[in-house]
């Protein structure tokens, strides 16, 4: 089968189209043909480092939408023909830029019917980390105040809808440029991070997401209200954040997104519901992942670029 591999650390230049064997499931593995893989910052991360998959040569890919193609023994869940949607193996990578990738099985979910293979690739590691950041580790409320960092990118644009959908009042930062887009999945208000301190704008805040990281996090205590949490995806916390924001009655805390088969019922459960939608910023033929890898290192992204594989 065709997969992007790398055979060294670097810039996109390192992603190459390579031949190999077809995997097999094992007991408790699904084999999925793989219509559409999801592209999110973790693989540029992973390909510039190794991050958590360790040495090269390594297969990058987290997100995937297909059908199944074959059961190992024991898996009760799904059979051959199948559509499903997950985050496989997280937080290593599964290795979805392939014609075929193997999944535990309780790593996916059946894909809602009217999704396609291209919006539902694009949901699963940015959904799944919104709703673990928001509901798991922050348990956002009906009527609570949270303050969404990047609303406009991958995981922001998602987040914003999820903690509307639980019932909260949401503030996004965003260029103004992208302020339209953000009211639009629900914002209630939208903050121009280029010409406005965000720290001194709002107040009263119950939770912050931030998916920036550097000083977003000491900032963002200031925003909060007493018993409120930063929850950050950009970086550890440094233990003087961590003891500053308990000094004052806060918390913050980092979160590193976990495979999560509940969580992704939870999202198809809100897709069916047409509580959440990815916004497509670009698809692109898996040929041209060192293309989609560029555009999305800009950040200048709305919405979620996605690799299109099988048709």
């Amino acid at each position: 089968m065709r997969a992007i591999g790398q055979e060294s650390f670097g810039g996109p230049e390192v992603l190459r189209i390579v031949e190999v064997a077809r995997p097999e499931p094992g007991p408790a593995e699904v084999l999925v043909r793989v219509h559409a893989a999801g592209v999110n910052p973790t693989d540029w991360w992973h390909r510039a480092t190794g991050g958590l998959a360790g040495d090269v040569p390594i297969r990058l890919g987290w997100d995937v939408s297909g059908v199944i193609e074959a059961v190992g023994p024991g898996v009760t869940l799904f059979e051959p023909g199948d559509e499903v949607f997950g985050m496989p193996c997280q937080p290593r990578p599964a290795g979805t830029y392939a014609e075929y990738v193997v999944s535990p099985a309780r790593h996916l979910v059946a894909k809602p019917a009217g999704l396609s293979h291209v919006e539902a690739a694009a949901l699963p590691l940015a959904a799944l980390t919104a709703w673990q950041a928001l509901v798991d580790t922050a348990d956002v409320r009906p009527g609570g105040r949270v303050l969404i960092h990047a609303a406009a990118g991958g995981v922001g644009h998602l987040a914003v809808q999820i903690a509307k959908a639980r019932g909260a009042y949401v503030i996004g930062t965003a260029r103004a440029a992208k302020h339209d887009f953000v009211r639009g999945l629900g914002a209630d208000e939208t903050i121009d991070y280029t010409e406005v301190d965000f720290a001194s704008a709002v107040a009263d805040i119950d939770v912050v997401l931030d998916t920036i990281g550097g000083d977003y996090g000491p900032r963002s205590l200031r925003t909060l209200r007493t018993g409120g949490i930063v929850v950050s995806l950009a970086s550890p916390a440094e233990a003087n954040l961590v003891t500053e924001a308990r000094s004052l009655g806060l918390r913050s805390t980092f979160m590193i997104t976990e495979a999560d088969q509940t969580g992704m019922r939870e999202i198809a459960s809100l897709v069916a519901s047409g509580l959440l939608r990815a916004e497509i910023a670009a698809t692109m033929p898996l040929e041209q992942v060192a293309k989609a890898h560029e555009i999305g290192e800009t950040g200048r992204t709305t919405g979620k670029i996605v690799l299109t594989v099988a048709d």
